[in-house]
């Protein structure tokens, strides 16, 4: 087995801010933004508490930024989007699913969610920006595919707020298994869920259903 690559000092220090808000992400999970403390985020690095206040002036900071570098994976998930082709069907369904293993079955998205619902009373502007930068491009592209459906008459004539029963489902999910875990509500298996949700939403989307 090789040995591993001994990293430089310049390679450690450019790592250090990622490092931070990794331990600062799970310090926030673990006790919340007010039961954090600075010092529990340098430990958990390796780190003196004067180093994080040197990548992060306050624990503020350190907030928003943990949050804006996990929320990264929505604009992932937004360009594969833009490179899916074949019926409004097809993405459409490509899409939900991309978003369900994003949303519902990656544990650091559910627990971004948890923070967001938590502390967004004490970040309004930053909970607002991100919506506004990750959740709401996603939902547009959604609303876009199922205008587009109606108009090629793949899909029948729905309401405007449809889009928001479509992901309803998801979100439900992700916070069932934010409450229970899986004490009281069982994983679903994500073929079985997929295949139960598609059948149930192209039902009522599809102008003639298979």
């Amino acid at each position: 087995m090789a040995a591993q690559k001994k990293l430089t000092r310049a390679e450690q220090k450019a790592l250090r801010p990622i490092q931070i808000l990794d331990a600062a992400f799970e310090e926030f999970v673990r006790s919340g933004f007010a039961g954090t403390r600075v010092e529990d985020i340098a430990d958990r690095v390796g780190v003196t508490k004067g180093t994080v206040y040197v990548y992060f002036e306050t624990k503020e900071k350190l907030f928003e930024a943990m949050i804006n570098h996990f929320s990264v994976p929505f604009q992932e998930l937004l360009g594969i989007t833009e490179s899916l082709s074949g019926s409004v069907t097809d993405r459409l369904t490509s899409i939900l699913g991309l978003l369900y293993e994003q949303v519902a079955e990656d544990r650091t998205t559910r627990e971004l969610t948890r923070l967001v619902i938590a502390e967004g009373h004490r970040f309004p502007d930053l909970i607002d920006r991100h919506h506004d930068q990750f959740i709401e491009p996603i939902i547009a592209k959604v609303d876009a595919l199922i205008l587009e459906g109606v108009a090629s008459k793949e899909f029948r004539e729905v309401p405007v707020e449809f889009s928001d029963i479509v992901v309803a489902p998801i979100l439900t999910t992700t916070v069932l298994r934010l409450i229970f875990d899986d004490r009281r509500v069982p994983i679903p298996n994500k073929d079985a869920f997929l295949r139960t949700y598609f059948d149930l939403l192209l039902h009522g989307l599809l102008a003639k259903p298979h």
